[in-house]
C-alpha cells in the first residue's frame, strides 16, 4: 500500500500551491504515494484554473481524532480517479500573489498545525511542506524562524536538525535561521555534538548506512588557525568531534569550509555551523533537486529547498523539480 503523504499549502501568495499541483500531475510521484492536500481549496482551484490543469478537489471532513476514513481500514481515499482530497485549513479572503499578509501567514500556520496532528495521530505517514513566508508568519503573530522550529514546538521535539540533500550530497546544519552574529554566538560543544549524533542516527535509519562517515566544518577561516582567527574550534567544535568519536561515530574535523566541500565523495554527510556555509555549495551542485529533511521529529517531514518566490508567484513558471524530489523522498522514507 502506498503511504499517505500530507502536503501543506504554504503561503497562498507564493509558488507553493503551483508547484504542488504540477508535482501531483507527475505519474512518477503518484506511483509512490497517495496525496492529501492541507490548505484552502480556492487557492488550489485558482492555480489549476489559471494553468488549465485537470485537477479536481474533494473536501475531507476533519473530526477530533483526525480524518474520517472513506472505508473501514483504508484511510482516506479520493472518491474519483484524478481527484485530490483536501483538508480545509481555515478561511481566506481575496489575496494578491507576491504580497505577504497576516491572513496568508495564519492559514499557512493552521495547515502545518493540522498536518502535524494528523501525523501524530497516524492518519498520514509523512508531511511535505510547501514554502511559507516567515514575514507573513510573524505578521500573523507566530514568531517562529521557520518550519523546523515550528514543527519541533508542535511535537515537543527537543533534539532536531535540518538536513539538506541533493542526490548523494547531504548537509546538516548546527544553526538554522539566525542572524550570522547570533549563529556564531550560539555554537556550543553540546549543540555541535547533538547535531553530529542526530546526523549519524538519521544516516543509519533513513538511508540504511551501517557505518556512515561524517565531516564537520569549522566556523572560522582556516579552522581558526589555533585561535588566531577565533576560539570556537578549540572551545566547542573539536571537543564535540572528539566526544562523538569516543561514542563510536565515524566523524572527522573540524575542517576549513573552503576546502571540505571539495571532498564530498569521502563522506556521507557534512555538518555545517550555519545556514549559508552549508547551503551555498549544496545549491550550486543541485539547486533544482534540493530537499529539506527535518531530523529528529516523530514523523518524516520534507520540503522543497526553495522559498515562496514571491517575485514569480502567479505567473505559472515555477519549477516543480524540488517539490517532486521532496515528495518522492517522503514516500521512500515513510515506506521504510
Amino acid at each position: 500500500m502506498k503511504p499517505k503523504i500530507g502536503i501543506t499549502m504554504g503561503d497562498p501568495a507564493g509558488v507553493g500551491p503551483e508547484v504542488i499541483v504540477k508535482s501531483l500531475l507527475d505519474p512518477g510521484v503518484l506511483s509512490l504515494l497517495d496525496p492529501l492536500l492541507i490548505g484552502i481549496p480556492q487557492v488550489f482551484n485558482r492555480v489549476s484554473h489559471a494553468l488549465e490543469l485537470p485537477v479536481r478537489l474533494s473536501l475531507i471532513k476533519r473530526v477530533a481524532s483526525g480524518l474520517r476514513p472513506r472505508r473501514q481500514g483504508s484511510g482516506v481515499r479520493a472518491p474519483h480517479a484524478g481527484t485530490l482530497p483536501i483538508v480545509h485549513s481555515g478561511e481566506l479572503g481575496d489575496f494578491e500573489y507576491g504580497n505577504p499578509s497576516p491572513e496568508g501567514g495564519e492559514v499557512s500556520f493552521q495547515a502545518i498545525k493540522i498536518a502535524a496532528q494528523l501525523a501524530l495521530d497516524g492518519q498520514i505517514a509523512a508531511i511535505v511542506t510547501a514554502p511559507i513566508s516567515k514575514y507573513s508568519l510573524h505578521l500573523a503573530g507566530h514568531s517562529y524562524p521557520g518550519h523546523t522550529e515550528l514543527l519541533s514546538s508542535l511535537t515537543g521535539t527537543e533534539n532536531y536538525a535540518m538536513m539538506l540533500l541533493s542526490g548523494a550530497y547531504r548537509v546538516v546544519l548546527v544553526t538554522t535561521h539566525l542572524p550570522l552574529r547570533e549563529a556564531a554566538a550560539s555554537i556550543s560543544e553540546e549543540k555541535v555534538f547533538r547535531t553530529i549524533e542526530i546526523t549519524d542516527a538519521a544516516l543509519r535509519s533513513h538511508f540504511k548506512l551501517p557505518s556512515p562517515r561524517i565531516a564537520v566544518c569549522s566556523l572560522n577561516p582556516h579552522g581558526g588557525e589555533q585561535g588566531i582567527f577565533g576560539e570556537e574550534e578549540k572551545r566547542a567544535i573539536s571537543p564535540a568531534v572528539s566526544r562523538a568519536s569516543g561514542k563510536g561515530i565515524r566523524v572527522e574535523g573540524p575542517f576549513p569550509s573552503d576546502t571540505i566541500f571539495t571532498r564530498w565523495s569521502e563522506f556521507d554527510s557534512i555538518v555545517s555551523m550555519y545556514h549559508d556555509q552549508g547551503l551555498i555549495p549544496l545549491k550550486l551542485l543541485g539547486f533544482r533537486r534540493g530537499v529539506n529533511l527535518t531530523l529528529g521529529l516523530p514523523f518524516v517531514r520534507t520540503s522543497p529547498d526553495h522559498g515562496t518566490a514571491f517575485d514569480i508567484a502567479g505567473r505559472g513558471i515555477a519549477d516543480p523539480g524540488s517539490m517532486i524530489e521532496a515528495l518522492k523522498l517522503a514516500a521512500r522514507l515513510s515506506a521504510g
